[in-house]
């Protein structure tokens, strides 16, 4: 596998808008972001990028966009931007156990109601109507419902982020979640990527879960909002 290119991974909106996503990427100049139906990211290029103009061109009135790893030194006036969470990143270097469990099955465009339905109950904060279309996104269904599911989001020529991991709440306990990880961890380093995901650190349960399955912290990394003041 290729080596780990840490400005990549400590800039990951950005290095996902200007590789993987580029050709979805909205850009003025050094700054980027999602489409807001894809979601709410903006990157920089660095911190001292020049943010005039390229503002009031990419997010609208009302709107807050997020940033994570690289936040502006300067801002145009009338912005504001507000610390939100130091986040833990990460990274799975090497294959994990397996789990057995239930079938793991593809989910596209027939399955986006249940995945929004699913997303709006208990990950709600980032995933929007297109989400789905960053990248691939995989789930269990038990008794007719969208039990668990599992996507991936960010991402570049060497690394793929690992995101949405999230039960149900009447199937929490069953494994769901460790088995989806697991499976798409090992799928993702067999592609030659490496896998790495962002979870808060005051959620032990999730952190727990991503170190019994082969997650290593590489480092905490800030997370802004950004909004007009």
């Amino acid at each position: 596998m290729a080596a780990m290119t840490d400005t990549e991974l400590d800039n990951p909106f950005w290095s996902s808008l200007v590789t993987r996503h580029r050709d979805l990427a909205l850009r003025v100049g050094d700054v980027a972001r999602f489409p807001r139906e894809h979601a709410p990211f903006l990157g920089i290029a660095d911190v001292d990028v020049e943010m005039d103009g390229a503002l009031e061109s990419l997010v609208a009135p009302g709107e807050s966009v997020y940033l994570l790893g690289v936040a502006p030194r300067r801002l145009p006036d009338g912005w504001r931007l507000e610390p939100l969470a130091e986040l833990a990143q990460m990274v799975c270097p090497t294959r994990v156990d397996a789990v057995d469990g239930a079938p793991i099955v593809p989910l596209s465009e027939p399955q986006r109601a249940d995945v929004l339905s699913l997303t709006a109950l208990v990950y709600p904060h980032y995933f929007r109507a297109r989400t789905m279309d960053l990248g691939r996104y995989f789930g269990i269904y038990r008794e007719g419902r969208l039990a668990a599911m599992i996507g991936e989001r960010l991402g570049t020529d060497r690394h793929q982020e690992i995101s949405a991991v999230c039960s149900h709440p009447d199937f929490v306990g069953h494994g769901h979640a460790r088995q989806l990880l697991a499976w798409l961890s090992n799928d993702v380093l067999a592609r030659g990527r490496l896998p790495f995901l962002h979870v808060s650190r005051d959620n032990a349960r999730a952190v727990a879960l991503y170190a019994r399955n082969g997650y290593a912290l590489r480092r905490t990394i800030p997370f802004w909002s950004l909004q007009r003041a």
